[in-house]
């Protein structure tokens, strides 16, 4: 099938994954559909196509991609209702099982956290977050849930904000997110939530472990990556400002592992005339 106006090749679509510039997937597949294989396009949130004239109105503005089984009639039908209600929507070309097919990674349904009434999964940790504690949401809004919220809180409550408010604990010890062995919090998200395969995330796991653990010497970049995450702790005394300018601190670095790491800046040199 050609790609056409109205649709996205999976090829295009896996480039903007992991970018600010994603637009807002929506997996429309049926119940049956959805339990052949219980997994998500990164970044992807479900809903029914039977009501999609009501949650239309919360896309307004925004570009959509609407994903079904193959990339028929479902996506072909909500994409053309959101278009009907000015929102920018395109189907994806082949559906989730062509996305499949051509080994892009999904997110396994089971290790994503229950969502608020508004649809978000709600995290905690660690006031004064230095590296993991960035990375991490940065992870999560930009593969996993780009909705989700962050609350940061003294350590000593960590457990008890997530009871209380069906948060998820991360980054401490003894939860399910957080350090084992050798691997810190960010590479555990990594893992679980099936992303190893994206391209640049195994790198950029890399410089996050090295900075978090003490062992830049596991690649050069990490004490870099050390220094801007110090920095950005001693400019902002809000942790949730300090998280919205390490999201860009993030974006930069994973889009230099992922396109850049062979490119080179060399000041031009003066010859010398003999």
């Amino acid at each position: 099938m050609s790609t056409s106006y109205t649709s996205i090749s999976s090829e295009k679509l896996s480039r903007l994954i992991g970018t600010s510039n994603v637009p807002v997937l929506v997996d429309v597949r049926t119940d049956e559909d959805f339990a052949t294989h219980p997994r998500l396009i990164p970044g992807a949130s479900r809903r029914s196509h039977l009501d999609v004239q009501e949650w239309a109105k919360s896309l307004t503005g925004q570009s959509v991609v609407v994903i079904c089984e193959r990339g028929q009639k479902l996506s072909e039908g909500t994409a053309a209702w959101l278009r009907c209600q000015g929102v920018s929507a395109e189907s994806l070309d082949g559906g989730h099982v062509g996305w499949v097919q051509a080994e892009y990674p999904t997110v396994p349904v089971d290790k994503i956290p229950k969502r608020d009434g508004r649809g978000r999964t709600v995290w905690v940790t660690r006031a004064r977050p230095k590296i993991d504690r960035i990375a991490c949401p940065w992870l999560i809004r930009r593969f996993v849930d780009p909705a989700a919220v962050f609350l940061f809180v003294t350590s000593s409550e960590v457990e008890a904000v997530a009871e209380r408010f069906g948060a998820t604990a991360f980054d401490i010890e003894n939860v399910f997110w957080s350090h084992r062995g050798e691997a810190c919090t960010f590479d555990v998200m990594v893992r679980e939530f099936g992303l190893s395969t994206m391209p640049g995330l195994d790198r950029l796991a890399t410089m996050v472990r090295a900075a978090d653990t003490a062992r830049l010497d596991l690649c050069p970049e990490a004490p870099g990556l050390l220094a801007a995450s110090l920095g950005l702790s001693r400019m902002f005394d809000d942790d949730l400002e300090q998280l919205d300018a390490g999201m860009l601190l993030y974006d930069a670095f994973y889009r230099w592992c992922r396109d850049a790491t062979k490119e080179t800046h060399n000041w031009p040199t003066n010859k010398v005339k003999p």
